[in-house]
């Protein structure tokens, strides 16, 4: 059986822990070379070690002249980009009336600014028909308690793959959302603090939100990045993917 990217050359950002992990996995169990992007070398070290037909750069999304350097490498190996799977962002919770200019600034720039410029650095080297996928959130069409800058910039994000499709028309290039609920991940579970009880009641409180009843595990989302890599949503453009159980759909 043929594999969904055979010969294909992706790149994950964000792709040491959590779901860019997971996809990064999945992407090399299809037959992608996968580069891997992080900030510790360490993780990026351990990360290629686990997903096997990878490369690690250490990257900062949010800083560009880091982003040429990423590209620059890509281009002179490979030449090309089929699959970009901008994912490196995250955020933490203040209420209104406690959210920082800091605060502000670190959520748009991982998320927002990160995303511009990492798709947009990298259009010399898309292939005609590429697939760009952003990581977007739940927590971008509802509301959440002391997580209004994160949910505004994920609601960026759905807004940017909206008008990019027009700006790409004529590459033939995908721009589709994943958009996870809430998922068994580092990032999620430190939101609650480093107590492990706590991460749990965190955990069980989500689970009871979601109708299947349950948190996501990061390969179910890697599963739908799969797709929406492939040929197989060759004809899914500006779209945007729910993996959440249902979650945001009641």
């Amino acid at each position: 059986m043929s594999k969904k990217l055979e010969g294909k050359i992706a790149l994950v950002t964000g792709g040491t822990t959590g779901i860019g992990l997971a996809t990064a996995k999945r992407f090399a169990e299809e037959g992608a070379h996968v580069y891997i992007t992080g900030r510790r070398q360490a993780e990026l070290d351990k990360a290629v070690a686990l997903v096997g037909n990878a490369t690690g750069i250490a990257v900062d999304s949010t800083r560009l002249e880091q982003l040429d350097e990423l590209y620059a490498r890509i281009g002179q190996e490979q030449g090309r980009l089929d699959v970009l799977f901008a994912n490196a962002g995250g955020g933490s919770m203040l209420p209104l009336g406690e959210i920082t200019e800091a605060h502000y600034d670190d959520t748009f720039d991982r998320n927002v600014k990160g995303v511009l410029f990492t798709v947009q650095k990298a259009l010399p080297l898309l292939a005609r028909n590429a697939s760009v996928i952003l990581t977007g959130s739940t927590a971008g069409s509802s509301g959440t308690a002391a997580f209004s800058v994160y949910s505004a910039s994920k609601a960026a994000v759905r807004a940017l793959a909206r008008s990019w499709i027009l700006d790409l028309k004529d590459r033939a290039v995908r721009v589709n959302t994943l958009s996870p609920g809430a998922t068994r991940t580092p990032g999620l579970v430190e939101l609650a603090g480093p107590d492990a009880g706590q991460q749990q009641g965190l955990l069980d409180y989500l689970a009871a939100q979601v109708p299947l009843g349950r948190v996501g595990e990061p390969v179910e989302i890697a599963n739908a990045a799969v797709f929406l890599a492939s040929d197989d949503a060759s004809f899914v453009n500006g779209a945007e993917l729910f993996v959440d159980g249902g979650q945001a759909q009641i």
